[in-house]
């Protein structure tokens, strides 16, 4: 076995590495880039190489500088994690000739299944089911158009050495080929070094779903079972669970089967996923091969209860797998919710800032359910643009998958984060989505359910109650411990008042009516809101930011945080900012005008903070709905913005290659 293995990665994936590799007895090497300085990965391995300046391409993706850290630290062998120099080939070549081992496949097997375009000739000769596509190298737009006739629309225009979503596009017409062939080569360009394209048939709704295949050096392969990977956005997974709500058990054993004849067909060792889109009716087609570990690993952990890393380590050191097929058995429901930096309410575009609060719910098994967090950040670590916007990895089991979904979403109503935007109010509601409960997947349906975007949530009858009695609760907490401060100048309070306004967002006052005439601590109170008697217990504090208790019997885990006059609870993906008020202060209230935002029709505002790659018009310009004004990169994604109207454009404010702030104003319209 390794007495020292360098992870060449970092974020989460660098940590959950090393936490394995801690508890096999190997001591690990971080590397890490100028704005990794201050990382956790960098903080929890053993030894920590400085690779370079923050840009990917000028650290984490320069095999040389992985290769010297590794003659500096005397590792013996390096973990790639995924993303970055996992599924390049001529990295593995040169690590070999260094005699430096690669934890993870052959280079032939990488050649082979990494490059999208090469495993589909592949898999056509080993006679695997495919897509329809065009394989050849695409020498323009002209060209990708043609094809894209041929073929027939939608199409899918897809980055060949991709993964995580970029350089892939959706195109339905002959404009959407043009625009997307381009922007796919650029983000390719960008994130991979690699800029070639390929084209395929895309499937209406489709569901994703991948095998966890598993081989060693000896000719062992076994399936650990599938992932569900159907809800994604923008082809960039969300939401992943195992199993399947949709597979049956003849299905499941073909596709494993198919996926470790693939595998031995190419003298697959390591841990790897082959993907497949299956349709409505569970045909399966072969999508592609990741040669490497998968970002939604964790969730075929918890069901097989398999550490994947440690046999991915255990294999690269020569040993057999210590288990075979029929070894192999799925227990319970995992899911895995992806944290992202990023604003749901602004069409998920990034975030970046400094983590002014982060606390995970607290990880282990609570009665028959498991919780889990992977994660590369802390309280106060910067989330920088330079790096995938993911945070951290939620994942949850159980022994059904109602119940999996259950603690998902409580996992989250406790999951504490400040500084940033990040898609938690999104993953909350998405929980709570009907579709999803009853596991009618697909990969539009974020696009179907959400057409318009993300939005604020209107609470229904239950939730209003249920906010209500939080709000009230926490204002009469709040009361009496002012009561109770010593050396008061004024007298105690007169007696505590029966009747309460709690005013819901703008609009919404609700009655409450107090059954109780002392307030305990811990709190319980039979409180009567719209009519009905709820009674409502909790232990919160004034300054928690967790609200933990219960409202009619249910347990609830809200968020609270202090504004002015009020408190803003974070509910089941609800965020609504709650005043507690005498009938007499509410009827006052109601009298208040209400402050408007400014309009910025006239304007086009940078939506999140980053370069601008293109300014597609010019001052003067006539510009109709729908066409692209300018194109601004982050967190390694284009964003095109287009026009939502019929407009001209007035000023132009920003240039390219400009940096920019979140609002900063683009350009303006005549």
């Amino acid at each position: 076995m390794f007495k020292k293995i360098l992870i060449a990665n970092r974020g989460e994936i660098a940590c959950r590495v090393i936490k394995t590799a801690r508890r096999m007895g190997i001591a690990t090497v971080a590397v890490y880039s100028d704005a990794d300085r201050d990382a956790l990965h960098v903080e929890m391995a053993d030894e920590a190489i400085h690779i370079g300046a923050a840009p990917a391409s000028e650290s984490y993706l320069v095999p040389d500088k992985i290769i010297a850290a590794c003659k500096q630290s005397g590792a013996e062998a390096v973990h790639p994690g995924y993303g970055f120099l996992s599924e390049r080939a001529s990295f593995c070549e040169a690590l070999e000739r260094q005699g430096i081992i690669f934890i993870g496949p052959k280079p032939k097997a990488i050649m082979a299944m990494g490059d999208k375009i090469e495993s589909k000739k592949f898999a056509n000769a080993a006679k695997v089911s495919t897509v329809p596509g065009y394989l050849g190298v695409i020498d323009d737009a002209d060209h990708a158009e043609k094809i894209a006739r041929e073929i027939g629309y939608p199409v899918m225009i897809k980055a060949s050495a991709g993964g995580g979503g970029k350089g892939m596009r959706i195109a339905w017409s002959e404009d959407d080929v043009r625009d997307g062939f381009d922007r796919a080569r650029s983000e390719a360009r960008s994130s991979f070094g690699d800029d070639r394209v390929f084209i395929e048939k895309f499937i209406v709704d489709p569901r994703h779903i991948e095998i966890q295949v598993l081989a060693d050096g000896h000719g062992n392969v076994v399936y650990l079972g599938e992932r569900e990977c159907s809800i994604q956005r923008r082809n960039q997974k969300v939401v992943e669970e195992a199993p399947s709500p949709f597979l049956d058990e003849k299905t499941r054993k073909a596709m494993g089967e198919q996926s470790v004849a693939l595998a031995r067909a190419v003298d697959y060792q390591s841990a790897g996923t082959v993907e497949f889109i299956v349709d409505s009716d569970r045909n399966f087609y072969f999508l592609e091969m990741n040669t490497r570990l998968q970002v939604e690993h964790p969730v075929t952990e918890l069901v097989t209860g398999i550490d994947l890393v440690e046999q991915m380590i255990r294999v690269a050191a020569g040993e057999k797998l210590p288990f075979s097929q029929r070894d192999i058995k799925l227990d319970g429901w995992a899911i895995e919710s992806r944290l992202y930096a990023e604003d749901p309410y602004r069409n998920f575009l990034p975030s970046i800032g400094r983590l002014t609060r982060y606390r995970p719910p607290q990880e282990g098994k609570f009665g028959n359910c498991i919780v889990r967090n992977d994660t590369g950040v802390f309280e106060g670590a910067e989330i920088s643009m330079y790096y995938d916007p993911m945070v951290a990895k939620l994942c949850t089991w159980a022994p059904t998958r109602t119940e999996a979904i259950e603690a998902m979403g409580r996992a989250l109503d406790g999951f504490v984060v400040e500084g940033i935007e990040h898609n938690i109010p999104f993953l909350s509601a998405l929980m709570k989505h009907p579709r999803w409960r009853e596991g009618r997947l697909s990969t539009a349906f974020i696009a179907e359910e959400y057409p318009d975007g993300f939005a604020p949530m209107t609470p229904d009858k239950q939730q209003t109650a249920a906010l209500s009695a939080i709000a009230l609760s926490a204002s009469l907490i709040e009361a009496n411990r002012r009561e109770r401060y010593a050396d008061r100048l004024r007298p105690a309070a007169p007696p505590l008042r029966e009747d309460w306004i709690v005013k819901l967002g703008t609009d919404d006052y609700i009655a409450a009516r107090l059954l109780d005439g002392m307030i305990t601590i811990p709190f319980e109170m039979d409180i009567e809101i719209g009519g009905a008697t709820i009674n409502v217990v909790t232990d919160w504090r004034p300054g928690d930011v967790i609200w933990n208790g219960s409202v009619g019997g249910a347990t609830i885990i809200a968020q609270v945080r202090p504004f002015l006059n009020g408190l803003r609870l974070d509910w089941q993906g609800l965020s609504v900012k709650t005043r507690v008020l005498t009938p007499r202060q509410a009827e006052l209230d109601r009298l208040m005008p209400v402050k408007l935002p400014p309009d910025t029709s006239k304007l086009l505002l940078c939506p999140m903070p980053g370069l601008v790659v293109a300014i597609a018009v010019a001052e003067g310009q006539e510009v109709k709905a729908g066409e692209t004004l300018a194109v601004v990169e982050a967190m390694k994604m284009e964003n095109v913005l287009r026009a939502e109207r019929d407009l001209i454009v007035g000023k132009i404010n920003a240039k390219q290659g400009e940096s920019l702030a979140v609002d900063a104003v683009i350009m303006e319209f005549a």
